[in-house]
């Protein structure tokens, strides 16, 4: 059961770190749409990255999602 715990609360911090990663390249990905935008409003190129930052928030969700899930569980389970 403690090694239960110990895997879960690893798991977290892997998603927390990773969550951290993702919301630091959406970050990156909004600043590069931003510029682009003052730039060229109509290019091609801020429509592409636009999709990028929405993979990258639905991935950021999933994650979290996923986090929800397991805390229920651990918690359902006890």
């Amino acid at each position: 059961m403690q090694a239960e715990r110990a895997l879960q609360r690893a798991d977290a911090s892997n998603d927390n770190s990773e969550i951290e990663r993702l919301h630091l390249e959406l970050a990156a990905v909004n600043r590069r749409i931003r510029e682009l935008e003052s730039l060229h409003p109509e290019s091609s190129k801020v429509e592409a990255l636009k999709a990028s930052a929405l993979v990258v928030s639905r991935r950021i969700d999933e994650l979290r999602c996923q986090r929800a899930t397991q805390d229920l569980a651990g918690l359902l389970s006890k």
